[in-house]
């Protein structure tokens, strides 16, 4: 997907999986909310004027084509905010086009994490911002076994498949 910077929030060490392009902040502390809401104020930093994405690590299904069209010049007319939405009532990605360090905290700061409303609550604070909103789809996020294997369906093809399979391979010889 093309982008004007790519920045990983991350909690731990850089390593050779990590492709060239890529700059590298370390994760806050707190609580998910408030490591979303100081890795937007992270992005603002790096880039004042340029919208922010975040996207989960636990979405393997995204892809450039599930963004592509949202996120195209032309989709982002007129649109402050991206909302990706997932089946279990969270969300699998945020994004603003003005993300601010003030912002992010009064949209992320004391949402109820990982609950089934915590996307609702989100979406809610984000109208309330009066905000226009673009939805993305309706992802699965893999929090457990049973996600990892629908998503695995939903993406037969993918290196998450394979490794899903791999690893059930591996615990049936173990068995």
């Amino acid at each position: 997907m093309p982008a004007g910077r790519r920045l990983l929030v991350l909690d731990g060490a850089v390593g050779a999986w990590l492709p060239p392009g890529w700059q590298v902040v370390p994760q806050s502390d707190g609580g998910l909310d408030a490591r979303l809401s100081a890795a937007f104020a992270h992005a603002a930093r790096i880039a004042p004027d340029a919208p922010a994405l975040l996207v989960g690590m636990d979405t393997p299904q995204v892809d450039a084509a599930v963004l592509a069209e949202a996120l195209s010049p032309a989709g982002r007319t007129g649109v402050d905010a991206w909302y990706g939405p997932a089946r279990d009532g969270g969300f699998w990605a945020l994004g603003l086009a003005r993300p601010g360090e003030e912002l992010a905290r009064r949209l992320l700061l004391d949402v109820p994490m990982s609950t089934p409303d915590t996307g609702k609550v989100l979406l809610e604070r984000l109208r309330a911002a009066d905000l226009t909103v673009r939805q993305l789809p309706v992802l699965t996020d893999v929090d457990t076994i049973r996600d990892a294997h629908h998503v695995a369906a939903d993406v037969p093809s993918s290196r998450f498949a394979a490794c899903l399979a791999a690893v059930e391979a591996a615990r049936e010889v173990a068995g």
